[in-house]
């Protein structure tokens, strides 16, 4: 079997595109893989027309590390996030392919199942006013869905500091989502890389009372240093990783135990595989994998594919029941959360168990999509400019 090409659908939102590939072999076997880009959708695009015809026409779609080796290191230049998430795409078509053709799912092919459900977590349910009543009642509705976990960033256009006034706001809006979801659901904390160590650390004493699950991303990306003071003075797990690309830059993190959960996003880090070596390396460091998933419904079964045979997986994030959820239709099959326990289940159907839809695609065009944490109102996913 070799690969004849690819095609690439854009699914447009005003605050994301979902960029969706389709690898072709010469045996009529079609696989589906996803990722999304904030505001490089274009370059993705381009940088996989490039490597259509150095890396990927020809190739054995069978022969998925082969093809990831050369995707990465075949043009010399050191990969980022534009490369790594245009081998996710390819990668997890591949795995698909693979699995349709041998009559089976992916999670089969990576060892077997460990469980068979996944637990979820909403997100994007907090596209509302920014009152305490209002997320009480955005909550309840999570909760009424079936959901057992939810994750919230209440701290409006923070950065580095958040003053006292703010500080308070923040504190009621929380303190009304554990009211509305009562002790039992998990509650967890999220900070975009906002705030400085000791505004993290203020942040984090001042919410501790509500018993969030963890508390993400506290400081920027880049300096772990920064990570690890915060680490060290809060009595909450530390989770962070969604915009680390390559799992060997993971080593450092690792080191410094800085982080008690991992959440590589498959779509950004060389897709199924990779994550799954990612995955195994944190077991060894006694750490948890929670990915970051902020994709349709493609990404979501890529990412269960590894969850499903993962011991240390602890959580799936999930945004399409909320926000935007009417794309769920540009795939069949595509997972859905069973409201009888928050989680998603195993599933039998070959490869990754989804299939995309085209022409519903086609009813939802790439936009100008922009998503800026930093500006006023950006938690209800309504970029201004958008009329909507």
């Amino acid at each position: 079997m070799r690969i004849t090409g690819i095609s690439t659908h854009v699914v447009g939102t005003p605050w994301r595109n979902l960029t969706y590939v389709q690898v072709h072999t010469d045996e009529g076997i079609t696989g589906v893989g996803e990722t999304r880009m904030l505001g490089h959708t274009d370059a993705l695009l381009g940088y996989l027309k490039e490597a259509e015809a150095n890396h990927i026409l020809g190739s054995d779609p069978f022969a998925v590390e082969d093809l990831v080796r050369r995707m990465k290191y075949g043009d010399y230049g050191r990969a980022g996030e534009i490369v790594m998430s245009g081998i996710a795409v390819v990668e997890m078509a591949c795995w698909d392919i693979k699995g349709k053709a041998l009559g089976v799912p992916v999670w089969q092919l990576l060892g077997g199942k460990v469980t068979d459900k996944v637990k979820a977590y909403a997100n994007g349910w907090y596209t509302t006013e920014r009152t305490p009543e209002a997320y009480h009642k955005a909550a309840r509705a999570v909760m009424e869905r079936g959901y057992r976990a939810l994750k919230i960033d209440p701290f409006g256009t923070g950065h580095f500091e958040l003053d006292h006034q703010e500080t308070l706001y923040a504190v009621s809006l929380i303190e009304a989502v554990r009211d509305a979801i009562g002790p039992e659901a998990e509650l967890m904390l999220e900070m975009h890389g906002r705030f400085s160590p000791a505004t993290a650390v203020r942040l984090a004493h001042e919410l501790a009372p509500f018993r969030p699950a963890w508390l993400e991303e506290p400081v920027p990306p880049e300096n772990l240093k920064a990570l690890e003071k915060v680490a060290a003075k809060v009595d909450m797990p530390v989770a962070t990783g969604e915009r680390i690309h390559d799992r060997i830059e993971f080593r450092e993190l690792f080191e410094s135990q800085a982080a008690d959960i991992i959440q590589p996003d498959v779509g950004h880090i060389g897709g199924i595989w990779e994550t799954r070596k990612l995955a195994a390396t944190a077991e060894t460091h006694y750490t948890l994998v929670a990915p970051h998933n902020v994709g349709g419904p493609v990404l979501t079964a890529a990412s269960l594919q590894v969850g499903f045979t993962t011991p240390n997986f602890k959580i799936l994030e999930h945004f399409n029941d909320f926000a935007d959820a009417e794309i769920k239709k540009v795939v069949k099959g595509a997972p859905v959360v069973d409201p009888e326990d928050g989680c998603f289940h195993l599933s039998d159907a070959p490869g990754l168990g989804v299939e995309l839809d085209v022409d519903a695609a086609a009813e939802f065009p790439q936009q100008q999509a922009r998503f800026d944490l930093w500006a006023e109102g950006w938690e209800q996913r309504k970029p201004k400019g958008t009329g909507q």
